[in-house]
């Protein structure tokens, strides 16, 4: 097997499992579904892994291949191939996302099992990484940013998967809504660059761009600030990041594939797959890094005091993601990317958990509520720590090592970065607080009424059990709407990980990787496996591609590791030892609270300066041109002339022979009467 074909067998194994889902559709028993769609992932992990042999065996500088299928377009010498680009980057990308994907199929096989709309679910799940992928092997920005728009539709159908509730619809159209405002800035950014250079493969982009502009051209910086646009919507950065936590609508299992290893993570690699562009536009690096720099920050603040556990989660990954755009914008591409993958473990994991003891509280998502899960779910407890320890970058686990070695490529641009420096390490607080404010409070103290239904009967709280003394009717905790068992919450059974073997088997391997996966890239040059491998990708930087400065290296160990465990143990201060702390807290700073209950006002300032003003005109032109112009002149008018010339030819339909003959002899004077004219 070749490494071209062993790339297309990645992208066809889930097309062909989604075509076979959706075609068979009720046929398929919801098991033979769900078999279906995990081992069609499964298969494309392990043709990844395939690819990534082929690609090894060839020499560190040759590390490269495209292949094409047919010409998509070949006119006026512009010519368009549905192509892939093999290379480093791209079989780095392939390995996270199949791998990160085949587990949480396994792991919705088991939380689903019961939900009516099972076997649509997995066809949709397939569908989006298949979308995924095409995006990460596509060899030109054409076929990228098909593979772009195919990540939003899918997402769409993913986070309105339960599509009767109306939170979940809403949900899903301010995500697809936000994307396509991203998919514009991205295809209009392409349009500029295709304008000035003529080509679209990637290789011709890159060998080309410092012929066809100037180092820092205004129209090359333009280019590049609209493809930011596509980046910055696709991975929920400010002022596009509105989506994120909305989307928790979606099934846990689709909130852990959408944060963990697939959508939100496309920016991050759009920026690096074009790190030759960036680099020759800095002014639009510089802005990536400095947006990703305060999306961190601000994410982080908001997750400090959000009392939904998914959407606590959700501005993890808006945080994380911050940090992973802030470095490959500022060339710190090893840093960027190491801690893409080790963010792909520990936060499916961290959902994946979350998912379980969402089920277990009989679909309850409140932090406010949960108490004491310690001992009544002891694996899902220790698979919240393995990923609690490696998202706060605790010593020794992945994200201490992955985000340190971020935060020490930044430094060592010194400068401005600095400041960037300096927010990653703020921000980094912010993690630890929020991840253990999340684990004291569901799994400490005395134990809920859920938890002791769990440790008591062995069977998830359910909600039929305890009805709404209000309404009578089974509902919905997290947004107090009725249960719709044919759209699921998610099915008739709240299923959770100590009950159920697809999502133990899932949850395992990522909470060994969460703790262990660091390992492959130590500091000091211990061990050097991302650098190498990526190095054939970057080789090409203008930036130094890894600095050596064991001293900056060293103080920031000991500064993330200080930030970590202090941080740690003033969480548990406030939360455990002293309960009422938090509440004081908000006491003495009211309005900080409001702030970042309010998420900054992000949602109130979109709908005041782009939802509001287009309502509006759009209710003007409703009102006034379309009711005027439109019905009236244009609809109405046509329809008078219509009806005016269908009434006099009416007219002279008589049925009388000598009507007609009289017409024929008016008509021939008339063309006598022309001809005699002309002729004078």
């Amino acid at each position: 097997m070749t490494l071209a074909t062993s790339a297309w067998l990645v992208l066809a194994c889930p097309l062909v499992g989604m075509l076979s889902i959706a075609l068979l559709g009720k046929k398929l028993s919801p098991r033979l579904a769900g078999t279906i769609g995990t081992l069609a992932i499964a298969l494309a992990f392990a043709f990844a892994v395939v690819t990534l042999i082929k690609l090894q065996q060839l020499p560190s500088n040759a590390r490269l291949e495209t292949t094409s299928l047919w010409d998509l377009a070949n006119v006026g010498g512009v010519k368009i191939e549905v192509g892939l680009y093999i290379d480093p980057l791209s079989t780095f990308m392939i390995l996270i996302v199949t791998g990160v994907s085949t587990l949480i199929h396994l792991y919705s096989a088991g939380y689903m099992q019961t939900d009516k709309g099972y076997v649509r679910y997995f066809a949709y799940l397939n569908f989006f990484v298949f979308s995924m992928l095409l995006l990460v092997l596509a060899g030109n920005l054409i076929l990228l940013i098909v593979g772009w728009a195919f990540v939003g539709a899918a997402s769409y159908m993913l986070v309105s998967y339960w599509y009767r509730r109306e939170t979940a619809t809403a949900a899903g159209i301010k995500a697809f809504v936000i994307n396509v405002i991203g998919d514009i800035g991205l295809v209009l950014g392409t349009l500029f660059l295709f304008r000035t250079m003529g080509v679209l493969d990637y290789g011709q982009l890159f060998s080309n761009i410092h012929v066809a502009f100037d180092k820092d051209a205004p129209e090359l910086v333009a280019a590049m600030l609209l493809i930011l646009v596509g980046a910055f919507a696709k991975s929920a950065q400010i002022p596009f990041h509105t989506w994120l936590p909305d989307a928790m609508e979606g099934p846990t299992p689709v909130s852990s594939l959408i944060h963990a290893a697939t959508m939100v993570t496309a920016g991050v690699y759009l920026i690096g797959r074009l790190h030759p562009l960036f680099e020759w536009a800095p002014t639009a690096a510089a802005v990536g890094a400095i947006i990703g720099a305060i999306t961190l920050l601000v994410a982080g603040s908001i997750g400090l005091v959000m009392t939904d556990l998914k959407r606590v989660i959700a501005y993890s990954t808006m945080s994380q993601i911050g940090y992973m755009i802030m470095g490959v914008s500022a060339a710190a591409y090893v840093g960027g990317f190491f801690h893409l993958m080790s963010h792909a473990f520990f936060k499916a994991l961290l959902f994946m958990a979350a998912g379980s003891i969402i089920s277990a509280m009989g679909g309850n998502q409140s932090l406010n509520n949960m108490k004491g899960f310690r001992k009544a779910m002891p694996f899902t407890f220790a698979c919240f720590l393995a990923g609690g320890f490696a998202l706060s970058a605790f010593p020794l686990f992945s994200g201490f090592f992955s985000k340190d070695t971020l935060l020490y490529e930044v430094g060592a641009r010194g400068g401005w970065y600095w400041a960037l420096y300096v927010a990653g390490y703020v921000g980094a607080a912010f993690t630890v607080f929020y991840t253990w404010r999340m684990i004291f409070r569901a799994f400490w103290g005395q134990p809920c009424k859920e938890a002791v239904v769990v440790m008591e009967t062995g069977d998830a709280y359910h909600p039929a059990q305890h009805t709404n003394p209000h309404t009578g009717n089974e509902d919905d905790p997290s947004t107090q709407e009725v249960e719709d068992p044919e759209v699921g919450f998610p099915g008739h059974e709240h299923r959770y990980a100590e009950k159920t073997w697809q999502m133990r088997y899932a949850m395992i391997p990522l909470a060994i990787l969460a703790v262990f996966a660091g390992v492959i890239q130590l500091p000091f040059g211990i061990t050097n496996v991302i650098s190498d491998f990526l190095h054939p990708t970057f080789a090409d930087s203008t930036v130094a591609y890894m600095p050596e400065d064991s001293g900056l290296e060293a103080f920031g160990l000991i500064l993330s590791s200080v930030i970590a465990i202090v941080s740690l143990i003033a969480a548990y201060w406030i939360w455990v030892r002293r309960p009422g702390s938090s509440a004081a807290i908000q006491a003495r700073l009211p309005w900080i609270h409001k702030l970042f209950v309010n998420k900054w006002y992000f949602d109130e300032l979109n709908h005041a300066v782009i939802i509001a003003p287009m309502a509006a005109v759009g209710r003007f032109a409703k009102n006034t041109f379309e009711r005027i112009v439109i019905d009236g002149a244009m609809v109405g008018g046509a329809t008078g002339i219509v009806r005016a010339g269908s009434s006099v030819v009416r007219s002279g339909q008589s049925g009388y022979m000598r009507a007609y003959a009289s017409l024929i002899v008016l008509g021939l004077i008339g063309v006598a009467l022309y001809f005699l004219i002309e002729s004078a």
